[in-house]
């Protein structure tokens, strides 16, 4: 894992300023934390993260954070990291593969496999840094990577605990939770992008529904608007229609047993894109897991008084997990 020269130690918050979102929660004070700009590959592939750090304590412990809605870089939890580290957490926020500023093509392509192997390669940079305390780790995901945090601490040991915010645990029965014509039609389209991308390139599908017809991996009311709001105008609507399929394949597993670490699930009670009672279930299956259900959309926690509430939670639960 390398610092990039070129950007070096920089005031907090400069991202989401570049990036021209909206950023309408309390930014923390920037005194309060630093951050640098770091690269790892998985598999080959330069992926870009992160690091938030805090002022106090000299060794804090370490929180690595991924995910968000479907096919948004990790530029949307920025004010989950900020405040993570005003609190005095070092905070590793990165994107994976094909996503936000990390590179692979084709673009946007969503893959629990490859987000697991950006996982472990994140933490494997991590570890290998001399400035990084990892002996008191935490993963936090949200999503679709907050399947992923779980699967890849029920195999490592040194994980102290894990936040699994809205967690995807199965892509294919997310898909089939849009109707068996989403999921036919996904799949079929997938197929299509797998044998026409080598010769005429790839078959995209919309990630949001956004009335152009056709399968999309999102089809809630109103989740257009809010993506649009959520990741900024220049955000492209758009997955290789492979994404079907990779998210097909993914079952979820039988680690949730093997879990060791405590646990934090979070749902909102009004989230129509990854709904409650299937953030119930997970939690059900994790013999050391606290429920938190937010009176929430699937939205609320990304921004404003949301992000608030949902950080709250995360922190209290870290406290006790790291014993800080």
């Amino acid at each position: 894992m390398t610092s990039p020269p070129s950007v070096g130690t920089t005031a907090s918050g400069e991202s989401a300023e570049r990036s021209g979102r909206k950023t309408r929660y309390g930014r923390p004070s920037r005194d309060a934390f630093s951050t640098v700009t770091l690269t790892f590959r998985s598999d080959g592939v330069k992926c870009v993260g992160r690091l938030y750090r805090p002022d106090r304590p000299a060794d804090p412990a370490l929180v690595v954070l991924s995910g968000g809605p479907l096919g948004v870089g990790a530029a949307t939890l920025e004010p989950y990291a900020e405040r993570l580290a005003a609190a005095g957490y070092a905070v590793f926020l990165f994107d994976g593969r094909h996503l936000g500023e990390s590179e692979g093509e084709p673009r946007n392509l969503l893959s629990p496999t490859r987000g697991r192997a950006d996982w472990e390669a994140a933490l494997a940079g991590l570890r290998a840094r001399r400035d990084v305390a990892t002996d008191r780790v935490v993963l936090w995901g949200v999503g679709l990577a907050g399947g992923i945090a779980l699967d890849v601490a029920a195999d490592d040991s040194r994980v102290r605990g894990v936040v699994a915010q809205t967690p995807i645990r199965s892509g294919r029965a997310f898909l089939r939770s849009r109707g068996l014509g989403t999921f036919t039609r996904g799949l079929l389209a997938g197929v299509r992008d797998v044998a026409q991308s080598p010769l005429f390139g790839t078959h995209t599908v919309p990630v949001v529904d956004e009335g152009e017809g056709g399968p999309a991996l999102v089809s809630a009311p109103a989740a257009a608007h809010r993506y649009r709001d959520l990741a900024g105008g220049d955000w492209e609507n758009r997955t290789p229609a492979r994404s079907f399929l990779a998210l097909a394949r993914h079952t979820g597993g039988d680690r949730d047993t093997r879990l060791t670490c405590p646990v934090l699930v979070v749902g909102g009670t009004r989230d129509d894109v990854v709904p409650v009672e299937s953030v119930e279930t997970v939690a059900d299956s994790i013999p050391n897991a606290t429920l938190v259900r937010l009176p929430v959309d699937h939205f609320d926690p990304y921004d404003g008084a949301g992000v608030a509430r949902t950080v709250g939670h995360g922190l209290a639960f870290l406290d006790s997990a790291v014993d800080k």
